[in-house]
């Protein structure tokens, strides 16, 4: 399973509607599996940043359909990342002649 770390920012629109955040990250959260993707862990923030969530995804084509969906509801804005742990970072490194 490939990790995703995802920095959310509300748009316009999630933000006029903020009292509904806790209910639509339930919906995101029960809606990831249909698209083969595993909420880890959400976490809303202060500063740049609405809200941090890390993800699991069978694929990168699968997370990238599960993001378009999310998005599609107009609530949110993300700047997602690829994240590695350390032993898949050794395993790429070990390919570095």
């Amino acid at each position: 399973m490939a990790t995703y770390i995802a920095l959310i920012s509300f748009t316009d629109q999630g933000i006029r509607t903020i009292k509904d955040t806790v209910k639509r990250a339930d919906m995101v959260r029960e809606g990831a599996g249909k698209f083969g993707v595993k909420v880890k862990e959400m976490s809303w923030t202060q500063g740049q940043y609405d809200m941090v969530v890390t993800f699991e995804a069978q694929d990168e084509a699968a997370f990238t359909a599960f993001g378009l969906a999310v998005s599609s509801t107009g609530n949110v804005r993300s700047q997602t990342m690829r994240a590695f742990t350390r032993d898949e970072m050794a395993a790429i490194l070990a390919k570095i002649p």
